[in-house]
């Protein structure tokens, strides 16, 4: 049985103070009104990890970091190791986000090193993978996408990948307010479970939780989540209200 997972992706927002009361609304109303079998994970800066960690039922709500280092120590000003991330508290971490490509210029040989020392720490990698639009007007997003998965995650010893969750994001629907219909988020996700299944086997796609991306609100979580391959939610700006966060939980 896969698992439904909600995961938020707060991005560059909130002060400490304002990300601690935030996650505090979450535990609270998670607590209250979500369903027991729904994984819920918050997506916080490396400033807000620790704080986070200490003020979350961390048995009910996971913390993930929204980036790690590529390195595992060194002379890297600036950098946070996956190891540190480990250290808050914090159990997840997104790699491979369509921005940290875009603005960082991420390739598939720094996820590759990202991946490794997150798996070495025992942290649960939140996996991006999605094409722009103009990929998608060109009808191309199933062999960019294969591209991004075969030259990182699919490198991977099935045990190894096994512990991923995979997120699609079509980037054309990121903050822009577009969302890709039902049928869209359907089609790429089962497209994406089936070269799971070319690579590793059907036992191990049917296993695989990928999440959903894309301008994802509580006015269209159950028609998404309702997708037979949908399994869950990576949700940026409505993650930054407790109650939308909720609503978007709520969706299964």
């Amino acid at each position: 049985m896969r698992k439904k997972i909600v995961a938020g992706n707060w991005k560059c927002n909130t002060n400490l103070q304002e990300g601690v009361e935030l996650a505090k609304a979450v535990d609270t109303l998670v607590a209250k009104e979500a369903a027991d079998d729904v994984v819920v994970v918050l997506g916080v800066p490396f400033t807000h990890l620790t704080k986070v960690a200490e003020t979350v039922n961390t048995n009910r709500i996971g913390v993930s970091a929204q980036n790690c280092a590529a390195e595992a120590k060194g002379a890297f000003t600036g950098e946070v190791s996956a190891e540190m991330v480990k250290s808050t508290g914090a159990k997840y971490v997104i790699l491979g986000h369509s921005e940290r490509r875009e603005y960082y210029g991420e390739t598939s040989e720094i996820l590759n090193k990202k991946l490794a020392l997150a798996l070495e720490n025992g942290l649960t990698p939140i996996y991006c993978c999605g094409e722009p639009l103009e990929v998608r007007e060109a009808e191309a997003q199933n062999e960019f996408v294969k591209k991004q998965l075969t030259e990182t995650i699919f490198n991977l010893p099935v045990d190894e990948f096994k512990k991923l969750i995979l997120a699609y994001e079509p980037i054309w629907a990121i903050g822009t307010g577009k969302t890709a219909s039902s049928e869209q988020a359907q089609e790429i996700h089962a497209f994406i479970r089936s070269i799971i299944a070319e690579k590793f086997g059907n036992d191990v796609a049917e296993e695989t939780s990928i999440l959903y991306g894309g301008s994802c609100k509580p006015g269209n979580a159950k028609e998404l989540f309702a997708n037979k391959d949908v399994d869950g939610g990576l949700i940026g700006g409505a993650a930054l209200k407790a109650e939308d966060f909720l609503g978007i939980i709520k969706g299964f």
